[in-house]
This record gives structure tokens, sequence and C-alpha cells, in this order.
């Protein structure tokens, strides 16, 4: 053998050390995600029982700290800046038991956390941070993008949080499909126009953040399923599976406005897999309508009013400013009010 030739290795040997390499970076980075998780907590912890000697005095706390960061960044660098240990304070009173940083979250996804004054929606994200492994990107990403309210919209709040804390496990798809989805991680481009294939391959490409901004549960089945009805062949943008609701998603991607023509070819689609594909220990196929314009009076006009399987969701290919998500926020509040209101009266 030559002196560069590489020497042959069995390929089960190559997998079984690149394994244990790998298994070992994941345990030294979670080894010290939590140790630099500790060392903020007991930094809060210490600045905040200093803190307390001096309560009479409304700056002492903000002096304390800008003390310390004067002294700490010039020796250990910007992770001890005042902003930093202000957090490390803040930390500390939010999470004031130690055993809560049994979670294993990141010092990155705990400093967005403890930002959020509303204890519920934090418990929400924390919760949900630790059962799908966010990323601390993924995160931050799912709170700009307000996944708690687009929820809550439909849903009462306690109900959100018993999913989250798997208390419960859903039971219609409105509990864990949001309205409406943010698609930004496509990267389409702002453009009057684009065809609904490019939106397609788009969400192929990213179908790991599609599935997950979906919501729990989802797992791919097919894309462009083609089904024969005699000589009428038909074609299925996407089949999905949903583990939590046991049953066929069926969508259907629209780059314009909805009509009532769209709301009944996927009608006919969810009807074909309930005769044809699904199994008796499955519930009902749900189909979705995902359009960039929808018309909520018109879906309801057009579907039976028990309908509890069709749904049409907007989704949006940028994410809006604060102002934009308050604004969408409350325009969909009103509507729902205005819903139940029509429904009273109905029913009276």
């Amino acid at each position: 053998m030559k002196k560069n030739e590489i020497h042959p290795v069995d390929n089960k040997l190559l997998s079984d050390v690149r394994q244990i390499i790998d298994t070992a970076r994941a345990n030294a980075i979670r080894s010290v995600d939590f140790s630099r998780v500790t060392m903020y907590w007991n930094l809060g912890r210490r600045i905040f029982e200093e803190e307390q000697q001096g309560k009479d005095r409304a700056d002492y706390g903000a002096r304390i700290i800008r003390g310390l960061a004067e002294r700490l960044e010039p020796e250990y660098g910007s992770g001890f800046s005042y902003r930093q240990l202000a957090f490390s304070r803040q930390f500390y009173r939010t999470y004031p038991i130690v055993n809560a940083l049994r979670s294993q979250l990141n010092w990155t996804q705990y400093r967005l956390l403890i930002q959020i004054d509303d204890e519920l929606k934090r418990e929400y994200y924390e919760l949900e941070s630790i059962n799908h492994c966010w990323t601390a990107r993924e995160t931050e990403r799912q709170i700009h993008s307000q996944l708690w309210e687009r929820l809550c919209l439909s849903n009462d709040k306690e109900a959100v949080l018993a999913l989250a804390r798997k208390e419960r496990i859903p039971e219609t798809p409105q509990e864990i499909i949001k309205d409406p989805m943010r698609l930004e991680f496509l990267g389409l481009e702002k453009q009057p126009h684009y065809y609904e294939n490019d939106l397609e391959q788009a969400i192929i490409d990213h179908l790991q953040d599609f599935i997950m901004e979906l919501g729990n549960g989802f797992c791919f089945v097919a894309r462009q399923k083609r089904i024969l009805l005699e000589d009428d062949e038909f074609f299925i943008d996407l089949v999905l599976f949903n583990r939590l609701l046991k049953c066929f998603v069926i969508i259907e991607l629209k780059t314009g406005k909805l009509t009532h023509q769209d709301i009944g070819q996927l009608q006919m689609y969810v009807n074909y897999y309930d005769r044809y594909e699904k199994t008796s220990e499955e519930n009902k196929t749900i189909g979705i309508l995902l359009c960039s314009q929808k018309n909520d009076s018109m879906v309801r006009v057009s579907l039976p009013e028990d309908n509890k399987t069709i749904l049409a969701a907007e989704y949006k290919l940028h994410l809006p400013s604060e102002e934009q998500l308050l604004a969408e926020i409350r325009k969909a509040e009103l509507e729902y009010e205005n819903a139940r209101e029509n429904s009273e009266k109905n029913n009276a």
C-alpha cells in the first residue's frame, strides 16, 4: 500500500465510530449549555440578594449591575455586559427555583422567554421548545410569528396550554392548525403573481419547516397524488397524515383568491379518501385549502353548517411588523366575535 493511500475501513466500524464522536459532541454541547444557564441563574440570584440590602434606594439594583459590568466585561467579555447581567437578574426572578432549569433549554432561549410577561404564554413557548426540540432560532421565530396568539384566536388559552402540557390530545383540526400560516422560510420573493407549482415546490424543498409551521403530529404521505374517477384524472397537491388526530389531511394550494369551486374540488378529494383510502380505525379525512386570500363568509355558506373537516387558511410569505400582527389579531378577533354572535342569533 502506498504511503498516502487511505486504508480500507469496514462500513459498520466507520458508522459506529462516527456515532460515538457525534454523541460525544452533542453531550458536550448540552453540558456547556446547561453550565451556562446555571451560571447566569446563580449570577442573577447573587445580584438579587445584594440588591435586597438596599431596597429603599430605587436605583440600587441598576447601580450594582452597572458596577459589575464595568469590572467584568473587560475581563470576561460581552457575555457579562450590563444587558446580560440584567437578564440574569430577571432570569432568577422569573425562575427562582433551580429545578426549573432541568428542561435543558439554552441561555438564548431562556433570555427570550423571560421577556414574555404573560405567564401562560411564557409557559407555552417553554413547553413547546422542549416538546419539539426547537433551536433558539426556531423559538425566536415562533414567538415573533405570534404562534400563541394565532392558536388562541380559535381556542381557549387553557386548552392550548393543556396540549403543550400533554394533558390531552387534540380533538379537532382547529386546535393545532394555525390561521394565518407564516411561510417566510420558503424564500419566495414578493411579486404580483407566481404559479402554484412554484409554491408547491418551495414547500417540498422546505418540508420540515412547513410541517412544523402547519402544526403538531403531521407526517408526509404524498405529493401530486393521482386519483382516477372513471376516465378522469385528478392530482391532489399534498397528502399528509396526522398521528394525533388519526386521520389523513388533504392540502390544496391556491395562489389566488379562494373560490367556491376550489371548496367543491377539495370536498371531492376528502370524500374519495374517506371512501377508498382510510381504514375503519382512522377518523374522517380533513381538507385544508391553503390560499393567499379567503372569504370566510363564502366558505361558511359553501359548506354544511355542521362542517368539521374542511378548513380554509391563509398563508403569508413574510413575517409582518409588530403593528401589522396586532392589526391582524384584532381583525381576527372581531370576525370571530361577529360569527359567534350570528350563530347565537340563529340558534335563538
